[in-house]
């Protein structure tokens, strides 16, 4: 297992049960402009626990789950079981296992900061059919005011790590860089997530960089307890994201794209 897999061990239910899905806008925008034909074969890598992959299988495209992590492989798995249109595949980035030029889409959420830019552009094109496509996707959590600035200030507190691993260090730059030649599009969806005191323990304890084990973790959760009873209304607090998604149309270039 690699130090980015080792990272999410033991916290699949979590992130599977609370970190947010991804709004059908953005399956639909993709048909809609053309990047993803009816019942097309998508490439969901690093898939996680199906989060991104939920909705294309929704839409009956055929989604192979792209993940190297056993945990977080296996309860996409069970949460698919009998979809026949899943499609399990122990693989990563830069190396998915998948045959050449048999999608029409790949897909990445939330996990474009853990890969090998250049390796991971070189397999993706190497997979795509011609004029394939490539929609790189993240949910941004809103900080501003009401418990979401609370939730940061915590998060800011007991981090493991000065500056956490995450989509906030790829660049609009490095997107560029990743899709050229062409310029890639780009569509914001807002959405909110409510979640009783269990819900957001679970959403905090899913971040690879926030304690996890109950004796670390103790504080953070007397500390996330105290700002939900300050903030809860009807046993719930909100949290806003907007999902974000980077895409465009993959085609090889002889510049060499920087990791």
């Amino acid at each position: 297992m690699s130090k980015e897999e080792s990272r999410f061990r033991g916290r699949a239910r979590d992130y599977s049960r609370y970190r947010p899905g991804y709004p059908v806008e953005l399956a639909t925008h993709l048909e809609r402009v053309g990047l993803l034909p009816a019942y097309g074969v998508v490439a969901d890598v690093a898939a996680g626990t199906g989060k991104l992959s939920a909705l294309f299988l929704d839409r009956g495209h055929v989604v192979y789950g792209v993940e190297p992590n056993g945990e977080m492989r296996a309860a996409a798995e069970r949460a698919f079981l009998g979809r026949e249109n899943f499609h399990s595949v122990n693989g990563t980035a830069e190396a998915t296992g998948l045959p050449a030029g048999s999608v029409d889409l790949v897909t990445v959420g939330q996990a474009l900061h853990w890969f090998d830019l250049k390796l991971a552009r070189e397999e993706f094109l190497r997979v795509l059919r011609p004029a394939g496509a490539v929609a790189v996707v993240w949910n941004e959590r809103e900080e501003a005011e009401g418990f979401g600035a609370a939730y940061q200030r915590i998060v800011d507190t007991y981090k493991r790590e000065r500056r956490p691993v995450s989509c906030k260090s790829i660049t609009p730059g490095m997107l560029n860089a990743f899709f050229a030649p062409e310029p890639p599009g780009w569509l914001r969806v807002r959405q909110g997530c409510h979640y009783t005191l269990e819900g957001i323990i679970g959403r905090m304890r899913s971040s690879s960089y926030m304690p996890y084990e109950p004796d670390e973790a103790h504080d953070m959760i007397a500390a996330l307890e105290k700002a939900f009873d300050a903030h809860a209304v009807n046993g719930q607090v909100e949290l806003e994201y907007q999902a974000v998604m980077c895409y465009g149309r993959f085609r090889a270039v002889e510049a060499t794209v920087q990791a």
